[in-house]
């Protein structure tokens, strides 16, 4: 598939005209123009590229790309590393950011909304369409205790995750908005969930969650953020006949 192509595809498949982001979404690092091998991942790290040269991948499309808001100019140490492995071995690198959180049936937030079994699903931010919101409540089939919701989380997401039961209230609704999005609990709170899940926590999040009386989980940025790329490169499979390999460089975070 000629580079150009996938990329208008990606662009218009994932919505991005509709997002004011952190960092470019799209073709970040040009490559070969002719792409037949594509490689998704959470983060384009070191590692990343790494096992994307050994497959001998044409792209590579993650969640967390390059050229953030605020950070350093020059290319060198790391990021120079990063960049110039791309550059040497002809590989496009595409990220697609808020797109891949948001995206009702690839995104980040449908995915786990998916594997909790979550219906009725609305935005997060009041006013704002499923299709563009960060963050996502919807209702559990039938009500849990909160010892298996928690257990339900952690099959989700593949580990451990953090807890806080705040009192005995079982839980129906559930809000989420996966990666860093801890200082969404007050909203979640406010909207009527009884559990907001995200990928971190911070040490305000606990006081909130206790004050405010909703139950929180933080899941792990990278296991929550898992679902956009795995999602994505099932649909470039299936619509173009692309072959595409989800390749997951593990992190506690």
């Amino acid at each position: 598939m000629n580079r150009d192509k996938l990329a208008s595809e990606l662009d218009a498949i994932l919505n991005v005209s509709q997002f004011k982001d952190y960092a470019p979404n799209g073709l970040q690092i040009q490559g070969v123009d002719e792409i037949k091998k594509v490689v998704t991942g959470v983060t384009a790290s070191q590692a990343l590229i790494d096992e994307a040269i050994k497959v001998n991948a044409d792209a590579i499309i993650v969640h967390h790309g390059y050229f953030w808001k605020g950070e350093a100019y020059p290319i060198t140490g790391m990021k120079y590393r990063r960049i110039s492995s791309l550059i040497k071995h002809d590989i496009n690198l595409f990220g697609y950011h808020l797109p891949l959180d948001a995206h009702p049936e690839l995104g980040n937030n449908a995915g786990l909304a998916n594997a909790l079994g979550l219906c009725n699903r609305i935005g997060l931010q009041s006013g704002v369409e499923l299709k563009n919101a960060i963050g996502l409540i919807g209702d559990l089939k039938s009500v849990m205790s909160v010892e298996s919701f928690r257990c339900l989380v952690s099959v989700a997401v593949g580990r451990d995750v953090l807890f806080e039961k705040v009192n005995d209230r079982k839980i129906s609704k559930v809000a989420l908005c996966t990666g860093g999005a801890q200082d969404y609990i007050e909203q979640a709170a406010l909207m009527g969930a009884d559990v907001f899940i995200t990928g971190e926590v911070s040490e305000r999040t606990i006081h909130v969650a206790r004050e405010m009386g909703i139950h929180f989980c933080a899941a792990g940025h990278h296991a929550t953020e898992r679902f956009g790329v795995i999602q994505l490169a099932d649909y470039l499979k299936a619509e173009f006949g692309l072959s595409v390999e989800f390749i997951d460089i593990d992190n506690p975070a």
